[in-house]
């Protein structure tokens, strides 16, 4: 154990190569004890640029090596000392291997990372550690008022914004809250648990993000999305996608070990083209259980499970994926522009209809 304390969460693994800082701070990973597979983790240190959010959420991390001396250039501090500032416990000299083949055979499992402590001891805290079935967990990590979001002047030039698009939070990443912005979007951030009446007014589309837990656990938001199909444009991302399966009358599942990492194939069913994306989430949406009139848009080259929803009477779009990459390849970017455009066309549509 490099930090103080221990911790208790979902075990989980990632196969990415690199972005241990993105992961940390992704608050999809609330809870969780991360596994990266990885064999030296650390070596580019850590930097305010890479943040996804305002602080880190993953309950623990697990590695094989840890670099407390870091190379980049653009580090402004170690990884060991960016997890002791934050109060989170990390261990390394692992045989994550090991840990990932066990999780593989078994799915992913409650554990503890614990140090000084007997072996009984230690099972005996194991026991007592929770998983993620049932619970809604997005009010820990979701804003709690309307704001409006303006992307960092360094990261790129700003284009015009042409549409107002309201992002439903749920634990949402500010790569995906940067995407949209880059894409013409003008971006209002609004909490997870509003009615559908607390939504603010003349939003071209609505996003409805990633974040932590069990879909199914997330009724009220079911409800909510329920009563904006076809009234506005929807994009679901990652658990967004979960919920938007199940309003549109489908069922979730936890998948055994889930996808996490950033080399995961997809194919759009509508052109054929191959994707590799990057993923993190344990649920799907099953897809025997959506209606008719919803088509299964993406499927994952690997396990066939869901990769995307597409109801296109509804103006809805589901992507399991996390199309903004960060880390991962940006195969998927032009998913936000997509949206945008199909903002824009609802718009028109509305105006002629008026």
């Amino acid at each position: 154990m490099a930090s103080a304390g221990g911790a208790s969460g979902e075990v989980v693994f990632n196969t990415s190569m690199f972005g241990y800082q993105e992961m940390l701070t992704d608050p999809s990973y609330r809870g969780q004890i991360l596994v990266l597979t990885t064999p030296h983790v650390g070596v580019v240190g850590t930097n305010p640029e890479d943040w996804e959010s305002g602080r880190v959420w993953a309950a623990a991390l697990v590695v094989s090596d840890l670099v407390t001396e870091p190379s980049s250039w653009r580090s402004q501090a170690s990884l060991p000392a960016f997890l002791a500032e934050a109060g989170v416990p990390v261990g390394y000299g692992f045989d994550t291997r090991a840990v990932v083949l066990h999780l593989r055979q078994h799915g992913s499992l409650p554990g503890v990372l614990v140090a000084g402590v007997s072996r009984e001891q230690a099972q005996a805290l194991a026991r007592q550690a929770k998983g993620t079935d049932g619970l809604d967990v997005t009010g820990d990590v979701s804003s709690e008022e309307v704001q409006r979001f303006f992307a960092a002047p360094w990261r790129r030039q700003t284009p015009p914004s042409r549409v107002r698009v309201g992002v439903l939070d749920f634990g949402v990443k500010l790569s995906i809250l940067r995407e949209l912005v880059a894409a013409g979007a003008e971006v209002v951030v609004v909490p997870g648990k509003v009615p559908w009446e607390g939504i603010p007014e003349e939003l071209d589309g609505l996003v409805v993000s990633n974040g932590p837990g069990d879909p199914a656990a997330v009724a009220h938001t079911v409800r909510l999305l329920e009563k904006g199909l076809g009234r506005v444009p929807i994009l679901g991302i990652c658990l967004g996608h979960q919920l938007l399966g199940l309003a549109l009358g489908g069922r979730t599942f936890k998948l055994k070990f889930g996808h996490h990492g950033a080399n995961h194939p997809v194919r759009d069913e509508r052109t054929q083209a191959v994707w590799i994306t990057s993923q993190n989430h344990n649920y799907a949406v099953a897809a025997e259980s959506l209606p008719p009139d919803v088509q299964v848009s993406m499927v994952n080259l690997t396990d066939g499970s869901v990769e995307g929803l597409w109801a296109p009477k509804l103006w809805a779009e589901g992507i399991q994926f996390h199309p903004e990459a960060g880390p991962g390849p940006h195969d998927a970017l032009g998913v936000f522009g997509q949206f945008v455009q199909r903002c824009l066309a609802f718009r028109e549509q509305k105006r002629c209809e008026g």
